[in-house]
């Protein structure tokens, strides 16, 4: 388990990394720049006052609306504030080593970034996607280079490989069921989970649990809504639920199914 200081550390980064997720999140789709101009209410164009921009609790003091046009702000902010912080808090107190937080802290933040536009927009946008594969790739060999090794670096590439591979060939079968942003994101997806002790076992669990969750997600989806099977459901954040479950409990799953 991981040093309590780097926990809460890390748990407070992922707070400040959520509400720039929030940024991102809307002005990417948008191609608008997430640099300038400064946050700012959507509806009213205001920029936000430092005390009006504090993860979570600005959003509470707010009662969920604009300081200046009192239009209602979306409940997303403070869940995405939030989680960022749980996940990053999770990865400092379950990863085996802290210097694995160099690469996964990175990953698991793009992972929520992506699941909320692909719930939004129905979209993995290649200027989010491939940057991450880039900088996963340089992330993952200096957390190697500090912890267990190269080995480990060369069998998350392998893994990486092996992922995108499989989703391509679905895509291949059935081109309307899998679209070639998650194929992308599954080579992101092997990296991080072939990284880690037994990998090509998490990237299994990670697999499994994705398409479970998604068949489950998608019955729901059609009895609330009364969607057909060509109802459009986005793979995405069932794949990022599916690897953020086998990076944090991948080895107990493994031991839970294999019984070793």
């Amino acid at each position: 388990m991981g040093d309590p200081m780097i926990v809460v550390a890390a748990a407070v980064a992922g707070l400040l990394f959520g509400s720039f997720a929030n940024v991102v999140i809307w002005r990417v789709p948008r191609s608008e720049s997430v640099v300038r101009p400064p946050s700012r209410c959507p509806s009213c164009g205001k920029t936000l006052r430092a005390r009006d921009n504090v993860p979570v609790l600005s959003w509470i003091a707010l009662r969920g609306r604009c300081a200046n046009c009192t239009t209602r702000i979306s409940v997303r902010y403070p869940i995405i504030e939030a989680l960022c912080g749980v996940l990053f808090g999770l990865a400092a107190w379950l990863l085996p080593r802290a210097t694995d937080l160099v690469a996964y802290l990175p990953v698991l933040w793009v992972l929520v970034v992506l699941s909320a536009i692909d719930l939004e927009r129905k979209i993995l946008p290649n200027k989010i996607v491939l940057p991450a594969i880039a900088a996963s790739i340089v992330l993952f060999a200096a957390s190697a280079m500090l912890g267990p090794g190269l080995d480990a670096w060369l069998r998350g590439l392998a893994a990486g490989a092996a992922g995108f591979a499989f989703l391509f060939l679905l895509a291949l079968i059935s081109p309307a069921g899998m679209g070639m942003g998650d194929v992308k994101l599954a080579a992101l997806l092997g990296l991080a989970l072939g990284y880690l002790p037994r990998g090509f076992g998490r990237l299994f669990v990670g697999f499994m649990v994705a398409f479970m969750a998604g068949a489950v997600g998608g019955l729901l989806l059609m009895l609330v809504r009364r969607g057909g099977l060509k109802s459009q459901i986005p793979f995405g954040p069932y794949l990022a639920f599916g690897t953020i479950a086998a990076v944090l409990w991948g080895d107990e799953i493994l031991t839970l199914w294999l019984g070793a």
